[in-house]
């Protein structure tokens, strides 16, 4: 009887230990304050003020126009989250970080989809149904924006790589290759036959000499 209570009684002490541990645990990361994975939403802020503002009060279309910015700053955002939370968890994983990365994503991951409800709610009070298309929307702007943006510093990347490679560009057109009208295809074109060299009833040319006509008609 006293060698089945033994690891039992060993069972309930392991078992009930790790309980212990991870009930306090949990409490003391759940009160826990971490620091925030993005910073500050100037965005936001900015229109919330502006929403705020009464003297004078703020136009509708500044305020769409702000509206519009704190949707492009929230996709960001979300893209920002795509691609950081696979790598985080394999890293959590592998045990390269600590929980407290990984739980400040995931605070910042929860803030930012009530971040989109509030952004979604106040476009319909703007125009009814403006909420399904502004995250849309602003996805295009952002698109737009880096295209732009590349634009504009295409010349400068290009003096880069000049000072880079120290070449200067040409900006006249390149001279076309020489083409030899001799050839077609890339093979000699039979020569053109002059107006006296008719051929005769007998295939032969006036150069043909009369030595060789005579031994042919031998």
């Amino acid at each position: 009887m006293a060698s089945i209570l033994v690891p039992v009684a060993y069972l309930i002490i392991v078992f009930g230990s790790l309980f212990v541990f991870s009930y306090y645990y949990r409490k003391h990361t759940s009160t826990r304050v971490y620091e925030p994975y993005f910073p500050s939403h100037p965005e936001r802020n900015a229109y919330i003020t502006l929403l705020q503002q009464t003297d004078p009060p703020a136009s509708d279309s500044l305020l769409k126009s702000a509206l519009v910015r704190r949707a492009m700053a929230d996709v960001q955002r979300v893209l920002r989250i795509r691609e950081d939370k696979p790598a985080l968890q394999a890293l959590l994983q592998k045990g390269s970080i600590g929980d407290e990365l990984w739980n400040s994503l995931l605070a910042a991951e929860k803030e930012l989809e009530v971040e989109i409800m509030e952004v979604i709610s106040e476009a319909n009070s703007f125009v009814d149904g403006w909420g399904q298309v502004i995250f849309p929307t602003a996805n295009e702007m952002i698109a737009n924006e880096k295209m732009r943006a590349v634009f504009e510093h295409t010349a400068e990347a290009k003096a880069d790589l000049e000072i880079k490679y120290e070449y200067k560009a040409k900006h006249g057109a390149l001279p076309a290759p020489p083409t030899n009208a001799a050839k077609t295809n890339g093979l000699l074109s039979p020569s053109t036959p002059g107006p006296n060299s008719q051929p005769t009833s007998d295939a032969e040319g006036p150069g043909t000499p009369k030595s060789a006509k005579s031994k042919r008609r031998k």
